[in-house]
């Protein structure tokens, strides 16, 4: 497929015998209502996607018996985004999945926002879809985007809102495919090496070192090891079972249980001293500890006004009583940037780079676990410990194991 990014697309222009916006497109005028207007430069975006989407070639017209009004995608969408605000809540606040319908609708919004719905085809879809390429998004975003927008139109047929004709159209739109299209591919998430782990360690604080070790050692996910409370662990055994009351696959009905072994029960110790019902891990008992360290390490006496300064009594900006997915994920990004100092001779560049390639984040600690629960007890054995319910998805997470291998292959290949 050529790079549509050096594709020449032919401009908007002024018809002056009629007022009229207006497009060349092989050889034909396309005419996109009075120029200068948003619905003519909206109309102008949809054509050239579509045209796009079909090769550069523009697409067969619908027939005239086609219905060309009734239900419009916007009111479509924002019905569809109401259905979402309340229907994707987990302890009565909206989850990530109401922010990642309205990243796959906006580019819907932008080309096809006055379209019928019923007129909305395979090639509309299609024309989506290249602006998302357009955008620099990766293969796996736009497909999961797009079946988000299927995912709306089901909800439309559901609701009799939608013929169900426009949806079976809708899904002879195939994903992409690695290697056969101009989207991006990302890097697969890659386990993080024990020596990275344990130099990022010594420059966060001691509740952030504490839920790296006890993620790392039981392949826990980041919300998981965030959310820790005294109240969901059982200690009566010898392995203690952690059970969180929010999980990600609580919605399916299904349980979920962290058993801790005898190392993760070192690390929690600590930490289990305050209120049952409380977070293990408080970002306001790290900020308390990080002020005390500093008074502690002063090198020149207090000044007496300093030393007379009374804390705000409502600051704008204060601790919150747990950690969240984003601040734990920061600190760590912070800390691989002490621990791994790039050379002052790099270009500015270069330092991002090298920046880039020397920070890891939490969700490689479950991959890690993963990892050497595979190596040493089998993929069964890391499928029960991660909590999946195949193996398939287990297998993502394990990387495989190509040592022994290669040790099988020296003996008998």
């Amino acid at each position: 497929m050529p790079d549509q990014t050096t594709i020449r697309i032919p401009k908007y222009r002024l018809h002056r015998p009629t007022g009229l916006g207006v497009v060349r497109l092989n050889g034909h005028d396309v005419y996109l209502g009075l120029h200068g207007t948003p619905e003519s430069r909206q109309k102008y975006e949809r054509v050239i996607a579509e045209w796009l989407a079909n090769g550069r070639v523009l697409p067969p017209r619908p027939p005239a018996s086609a219905p060309t009004n009734g239900l419009a995608m916007c009111e479509l969408m924002l019905a569809f985004l109401e259905h979402a605000k309340r229907y994707y809540v987990k302890n009565g606040k909206s989850t990530g999945e109401h922010e990642n319908v309205g990243d796959a609708l906006r580019p819907v919004a932008a080309l096809f926002d006055k379209t019928p719905v019923a007129t909305f085809g395979p090639q509309s879809l299609k024309a989506v879809r290249d602006s998302m390429i357009r955008s620099n998004l990766a293969r796996t975003v736009i497909n999961c985007r797009i079946n988000r927008i299927r995912r709306m139109v089901k909800w439309g047929v559901e609701n009799q809102l939608v013929e169900p004709a426009v949806l079976q159209a809708l899904q002879a739109v195939s994903p992409l495919k690695r290697g056969r299209c101009d989207a991006k591919e990302t890097a697969p998430v890659e386990p993080v090496a024990d020596e990275r782990v344990d130099a990022v360690l010594l420059f966060v604080p001691r509740q952030i070192a504490a839920m790296i070790q006890v993620q790392r050692l039981t392949g826990m996910r980041p919300g998981e090891v965030l959310a820790m409370r005294l109240c969901e662990i059982d200690r009566s055994g010898d392995t203690w079972c952690y059970s969180p009351s929010s999980h990600k696959t609580e919605h399916h009905g299904k349980a979920r249980v962290v058993f801790l072994g005898p190392r993760a029960q070192v690390v929690l110790r600590p930490f289990m001293n305050g209120d049952p019902e409380a977070y293990l891990f408080n970002p306001r008992d790290a900020v308390e500890e990080h002020h005390r360290a500093r008074r502690l390490n002063r090198k020149t006496p207090m000044t007496p006004s300093q030393g007379g300064r009374r804390r705000k009594i409502a600051p704008a900006r204060v601790p919150g009583a747990r950690y969240t997915r984003r601040s734990y994920a920061v600190a760590i990004a912070r800390a691989c940037d002490r621990a791994f100092l790039p050379s002052a001779h790099l270009s500015d560049d270069d330092r991002k780079q090298w920046k880039k390639e020397h920070r890891w984040t939490p969700n490689q600690l479950r991959h890690t676990a993963a990892t050497v629960l595979r190596r040493a007890f089998g993929i069964e054995a890391a499928r029960v410990v991660l909590g999946h319910t195949s193996s398939v998805v287990t297998e993502i997470y394990a990387a495989l194991d190509q040592s022994k291998a290669a040790d099988i292959m020296s003996k008998v290949g």
